[in-house]
């Protein structure tokens, strides 16, 4: 079998991530937070296609949410680079688009929805859905709600609402000042009592050391499962400290995790308890991180739904042990959003639980028509 063709189709969906400017907070003048500019602007989303000599077309979306694009360049590069392969060598072809990747210039994981592609050819091939070529572990996954907390009595409201949907598990994105947060995060746990897992996620909070720890301990006290983004990712040495100093697991890091090299540092050097990944960075690479972490006694956390709006995810998950959760936004925006491109089963949960297709590959299932109709060109 041999990799004949390689093509995007594009289309025009509202914009998962919406236009902002940076202002500073009045508790604290030497950060940065957003302010939404354009909540109903637009974005271009990309669809891989890579078609083989036999008939057999892998097909997966390029980023989730965000970094969903390829330029004509980069897909003229994938296709010298991999045309005329054969696609079940995927490990060779990952270490060949992982070399180019320095000659090009491009940021680590670029090619991840080509690696992707490659596992549906692989699932379609032996006609088995990905989970299975893996490997089993579980049926279904708990799946974890976010909330932003946008006002202390919304956040309640949106506890109770997950709840009454059957999620046991709650991500908060407070984003306030440090009594705030604490006031809030006591809040949280008292209204909802022991039973449910609770996770700090600190990415818009942006606390410094000093006000980090102090979370931690009060996280700690309230038996939150994990402290997620708690400083700057980058700033490896005082995340090796906070490591050192908390208990309750640090989970980073989220901006690096296109890049395999550093989560492995990372993690060996003791700046994360956790590792954060995705799959729009590619199955193969999420597999080795997933080992890697295994290695070391702790588990991978996945991010967002991970392309073909939840099915990878949905798949992964089923098929990795050392994982917890999936990561579920409100209302379904980044999952739902694949039936405005024909996509009729997005992995959705249900009753606090996600599984996945049973269908070879990825097991995405079109409406082929309605998919050409809202597509508005290809590559």
């Amino acid at each position: 079998m041999k990799i004949k063709d390689i093509n995007v189709s594009v289309f025009e969906l509202p914009n998962q991530t919406p236009l902002f400017d940076l202002i500073n907070p009045e508790f604290n003048k030497n950060r940065w937070q957003k302010k939404i500019i354009n909540k109903s602007s637009t974005a271009f989303y990309h669809v891989l296609h890579v078609k083989t000599n036999e008939g057999i077309e892998g097909i997966c979306t390029v980023g989730d949410v965000r970094y969903t694009t390829l330029t004509k360049d980069i897909l003229e590069w994938l296709k010298i680079l991999t045309i005329n392969n054969n696609p079940l060598e995927r490990d060779k072809l990952f270490h060949k688009l992982q070399f180019a990747t320095r000659q090009m210039y491009l940021p680590q994981g670029w090619f991840g929805a080509f690696d992707n592609c490659l596992w549906d050819i692989a699932g379609k091939t032996a006609n088995l859905p990905v989970y299975q070529l893996i490997g089993e572990v579980r049926k279904e996954t708990p799946v974890y709600y976010n909330i932003a907390g946008e006002d202390y009595k919304t956040l309640i409201q949106d506890t109770h609402l997950a709840l009454s949907k059957g999620f046991t598990a709650i991500k908060d994105h407070f984003h306030g000042d440090l009594k705030t947060n604490i006031q809030w995060l006591k809040g949280i746990r008292k209204e909802l009592g022991s039973k449910i897992d609770l996770m700090h996620d600190a990415g818009r909070a942006l606390y410094d050391f000093d006000e980090a720890l102090i979370i931690g301990k009060v996280l700690e006290d309230l038996k939150f499962r994990w402290f997620e983004e708690p400083i700057n990712d980058r700033e490896q040495s005082l995340l090796k400290k906070l490591c050192k100093e908390l208990s309750i697991p640090v989970l980073n890091p989220e901006s690096m995790m296109n890049d395999l090299t550093l989560c492995a540092e990372w993690l060996i050097s003791g700046s994360t308890d956790l590792l954060r990944v995705n799959a729009r960075h590619g199955t193969t690479h999420v597999l080795k991180l997933a080992d890697l972490a295994e290695a070391h006694g702790t588990t991978v956390e996945f991010n967002g739904p991970g392309g073909l709006f939840g099915l990878l995810h949905a798949n992964l998950l089923r098929s990795i042990r050392n994982t917890s959760y999936y990561e579920y936004f409100p209302d379904g925006t980044r999952d739902a959003m694949g039936k405005e491109i024909g996509l009729l089963n997005p992995a959705i949960p249900e009753k606090g639980f996600i599984t996945s297709s049973d269908q070879p590959g990825w097991g995405s299932e079109w409406d082929w028509k309605y998919f050409n109709k809202k597509r508005i060109t290809q590559l």
